[in-house]
């Protein structure tokens, strides 16, 4: 019989962690990680399997895959969702800042699928989901490390979603926009504050913007992205891409303006003089 079993990353908080508890009420294996297992032990009393997981770590990312694969054998789905944003202009962010921004956005999401693949593949069944976002889509000024990691993501997954169809296993990228969740939170830590510079004021103006993001009217629930992504795994036939309602409007406006019309609306959005 088939495994229905999920592991799902970064579920410390935010969507990770809705997704995790609405899998485990529905009554699907769920395995919730995070770096720090303290991070989600109140996980297990709603069900869930809890485990230790870096996704920048390689014995710790084939430890967490072989240990679903010891009780299931294999993994059904896996939900690539750990992420960061790296903020900042690209000029002020270090090369090894953008190297950890792509060691947890994308080269963990790769890794982790290619350890999944072949035990989906045995069963002839799995999906793959992977939480970009509308960043990326969209570009805005002080997060080009972020979304250049989620370009990444987006192309990795065409790739991937096109090389893996024939043997059953399915690759679905949800992007969502305007989540309340700590994410901001973690993000804006990383801008540099404090030091004089041709970005002071940028960075100030940044990191304000960013700082009530998430107390938006038109924020939603991490738990509406949870739903999205639990009824693609469970879909017969999932789409490829599944978004919120922000995120459309958003892409449909990046459409229908060139690129010198963008780049003087994201200049108005994060004034940086």
């Amino acid at each position: 019989m088939a495994s229905n079993a999920v592991l799902i990353t970064g579920c410390s908080t935010g969507i990770g962690r809705a997704t995790a508890l609405r899998f485990a009420a529905a009554g699907v294996p769920t395995w919730a990680s995070a770096r720090r297992l303290s991070d989600i032990a109140d996980l297990r009393a709603a069900g869930c399997r809890t485990i230790e997981l870096d996704v920048t770590d390689e014995p710790s990312r084939v430890a967490a895959v072989a240990a679903v694969e010891a009780v299931h054998g294999s993994v059904g789905a896996l939900v690539n969702n750990a992420g960061y944003a790296e903020l900042g202009p690209m000029e002020e962010v270090s090369i090894e800042a953008l190297r950890r921004q792509f060691e947890t956005n994308v080269f963990g999401a790769v890794r982790l699928s290619q350890l999944v693949i072949p035990g989906m593949r045995a069963q002839r069944r799995g999906t793959i989901v992977n939480v970009s976002s509308v960043g990326g889509l969209v570009t805005f000024l002080g997060g080009g490390a972020y979304h250049m990691s989620k370009f990444a993501l987006e192309s990795f997954s065409d790739a991937l979603r096109a090389e893996v169809r024939r043997f059953g296993i399915r690759v679905v990228v949800v992007e969502p926009f305007g989540v309340r969740t700590r994410f901001q939170e973690v993000s804006t830590a990383t801008i540099q504050q404090g030091e004089r510079g041709p970005y002071d004021l940028f960075n100030q103006n940044l990191h304000a913007l960013l700082a009530g993001a998430g107390d938006s009217r038109a924020a939603v629930a991490p738990e509406v992205i949870a739903e999205i992504i639990c009824a693609a795994v469970a879909a017969r036939r999932p789409r490829t891409r599944y978004n919120n309602l922000s995120t459309r409007m958003l892409a449909r406006v990046r459409r229908l303006l060139t690129d010198r019309q963008w780049d003087r609306l994201s200049g108005r959005i994060i004034r940086a003089e």
